[in-house]
């Protein structure tokens, strides 16, 4: 099946201007590399001096930052060679648990055969919110499955590396009963299970033909979120790393603006959702009356 190309949504992608924004320096990787640390130390801090729900929050943001950078070194867009990348996976592994070479396989895969049946991580874009929610458990066993048995050797011996790599963290937790370890441990666990919903269902589910995802506007949410939910420009233009979004979401709405008019929000702007409120709201007041 083809890749999905940028002008399937608008022939007028043909004219983003984009290669400019691809390199990356090894120093900008590693820079990427970074921003997971001070949420991860946060949790670990606040998880050490019993302040729970504090570190729950810190926790989300270490895993949100971590699949940034988990998503950018499966792109090859940190500035590393191919083995450098390899390390960041598999580091990556080691602090979300599961193996993040099985990830790299099946969301290749996901690009290449974006909305088809073949499509293993994202048809949870296609299911209902309580339907994605109560998959969410399978999901990184069926795709770990998945990895196993269609990638072939060089990717089971990455796995192998990987999942090595979770024994020692989780037997480095039950032998310490160090209690923030063993909170990042159940929070990671946690996570993995809504993966299905956090990294695909919300940024894939009720997007129309041609529009294969989801993105957002707006200046603040995007920082919050460190720019993860221009989805729909990363998946028309995949080379482009995460730190440049911004400037390429500016230049597809200028050179789009059909497409623009189209777009479907992760988070619905505020004038959008007070709309949509007094629209149910006029709703209810007629039927009651």
């Amino acid at each position: 099946m083809a890749r999905h190309h940028p002008a399937a949504a608008d022939p007028a992608l043909r004219h983003v201007v984009w290669r400019d924004l691809v390199a990356m320096r090894p120093r900008d990787g590693l820079i990427e590399c970074l921003h997971p640390l001070p949420w991860l130390a946060l949790s670990f801090f606040l998880a050490s001096i019993g302040l729970w729900p504090l570190a729950v929050p810190a926790t989300f943001m270490f895993f949100l930052t971590a699949l940034r950078l988990n998503h950018e070194a499966i792109h090859h867009n940190l500035g590393f060679g191919p083995r450098g990348h390899r390390r960041v996976l598999h580091g990556l592994s080691a602090l979300m648990l599961g193996s993040n070479s099985s990830v790299a396989f099946n969301h290749l895969l996901h690009h290449q055969k974006v909305g088809t049946e073949d499509d293993i991580e994202g048809k949870c874009g296609n299911m209902r919110l309580l339907e994605v929610l109560r998959f969410g458990p399978r999901f990184p066993v069926e795709t770990h499955l998945y990895g196993w048995k269609q990638g072939g050797p060089q990717l089971r011996r990455r796995m192998a590396i990987d999942l090595a790599l979770n024994a020692m963290v989780i037997g480095a937790a039950l032998a310490s009963q160090w209690a923030p370890l063993l909170y990042h441990i159940a929070a990671m666990l946690v996570a993995q299970c809504l993966t299905a919903f956090f990294a695909v269902w919300i940024t894939h589910h009720g997007c129309e033909e041609g529009l294969v995802a989801r993105t957002q506007r707006g200046r603040l949410f995007n920082l919050v979120s460190y720019n993860m939910f221009f989805h729909l420009e990363h998946h028309l233009f995949p080379a482009v790393p995460v730190s440049r979004l911004p400037a390429l979401a500016a230049r597809i709405d200028a050179a789009a603006p059909k497409l623009a008019k189209r777009l479907r929000m992760v988070v619905p702007e505020l004038g959008a959702a007070c709309a949509l409120l007094v629209r149910y709201g006029t709703r209810w007041d007629d039927d009651s009356v």
